[in-house]
């Protein structure tokens, strides 16, 4: 009998993770299906281009894993039993009224990712646009090719989304009057040299930054501030973090408040441990045993942890114990600047930072591989497949193991 493996959500990490499964264990031996709800693959870290009215190559999800033995399930998941282990789904892709089916899983990997948050911001639901998907960009995209010269976007959040934002938006569109408003300074976790340039780059594109700046309601025409000032504001983008999908949190998972699944090394629930989790739903730890923060750079490795650590249980092989740290942070600052800077293994800015336009080449660099890790699943380094020798021991109820 087959071990059915089934992965949600194939954005980098849940795409990256069937992939390698299917590269590491025998198609006799596994059923992967990977469920998503959208027939392309989102390269995510691009949507500020998107917005910004540039074109992305098409990368459909039946071409990347065509021949993989990877089965592609193009259905929204509405629910998770994992006391069951079942996952329920509504159909996205046939004809008629959608269909609800219900799938058995052996393993699972829970890669459903995050959304925007607006974090109770009066007005923000209503009024603001986001950047977290392509439906959300294309929105944005459109709205901005409807503003006449002189209009004002404001965009909301100093962290990378934020910046990387502002300064596409600010080079598309010189002719528009574009601010960021960030509760902190601009750029204020860089290095030195790091926060220079980021200036730099912001006074040439004529951005107006509001800095330690709080933005408590948002408006159709404008944002309000906790001061009690207002930023006129045609269109606002909201930038200031993601909220998981909230189906983990309706589980018996163990969960964090904010409904991240909390896992152990290898990214298996601590609570079910046929259960895996990886990218921005799973709380994991890095070095110092602080949290990995929310993105790629995170959740590439993730998903590396988690493929590998599965096909080792199936197979009998050793566990991996690859240490999860960061290198650096790559920052595009529109198409012709780029800010790369360089951290500890513990995501904290030293001095040496890239800048300019071989910074802008070396992020589109990473861009370009991170994509190309996606829509060619099964190539890379040469792996020798292994045949499932043990299943894992089936768990009647929750068990705990060690973080």
């Amino acid at each position: 009998m087959q071990h059915r493996i089934v992965v949600l959500g194939a954005g980098y990490t849940g795409a990256i993770a069937a992939g390698r499964l299917a590269r590491r264990l025998y198609r006799e031996d596994v059923a992967i299906t990977l469920v998503n709800a959208e027939p392309d693959f989102a390269e995510r870290v691009r949507m500020h281009q998107l917005a910004a009215g540039q074109d992305l190559r098409s990368l459909p999800f039946s071409e990347m894993f065509a021949g993989t033995g990877v089965e592609l399930k193009l259905a929204k998941v509405t629910g998770v039993d994992v006391d069951r282990r079942t996952v329920t789904v509504v159909d996205a892709d046939g004809p008629g009224e959608p269909e609800t089916e219900e799938l058995e899983y052996d393993t699972l990997v829970y890669a459903l990712g995050s959304g925007w948050n607006d974090q109770g911001v009066p007005g923000a639901a209503e009024h603001a646009h986001q950047i977290a998907g392509r439906p959300g960009a294309l929105r944005l995209r459109e709205r901005l090719a409807r503003l006449d010269a002189g209009e004002s976007v404001v965009v909301v959040g100093g962290g990378l989304t934020g910046l990387e934002a502002a300064t596409e938006i600010a080079e598309a569109r010189p002719d528009l009057d574009v601010a960021l408003a960030a509760r902190g300074g601009l750029g204020d976790w860089l290095s030195p040299k790091g926060r220079r340039h980021l200036r730099k780059v912001f006074d040439k594109l004529g951005i107006t930054v509001h800095e330690h700046t709080a933005v408590t309601g948002v408006e159709p025409d404008r944002v309000t501030t906790a001061d009690g000032g207002t930023i006129p504001a045609a269109v606002t983008l909201w930038t200031t973090g993601f909220a998981v999908h909230p189906i983990a949190e309706a589980t018996t998972l163990d969960v964090t408040d904010t409904g991240r699944i909390v896992v152990d090394g290898t990214m298996r629930s601590v609570s079910h441990p046929d259960v895996y989790a990886i990218g921005d739903a799973a709380l994991a730890m890095g070095p110092g045993d602080k949290p990995l923060r929310m993105s790629c750079a995170s959740g590439t490795p993730m998903a590396w942890q988690a493929a590998d650590a599965i096909a080792a249980r199936l197979t009998g092989g050793k566990l991996p114990n690859a240490p999860l740290r960061y290198f650096n942070q790559c920052i595009s600052l529109g198409r012709r600047e780029g800010l790369i800077q360089y951290v500890t293994a513990y995501d904290r800015a030293v001095r040496a930072a890239l800048t300019g336009r071989l910074a802008a080449v070396y992020k589109e660099l990473v861009c370009k591989g991170a994509a190309w890790g996606v829509t060619n699943p099964t190539l890379g380094l040469p792996t020798r497949r292994r045949h499932v020798v043990r299943q894992p021991a089936r768990a009647g109820s929750p068990v705990r193991t060690a973080a």
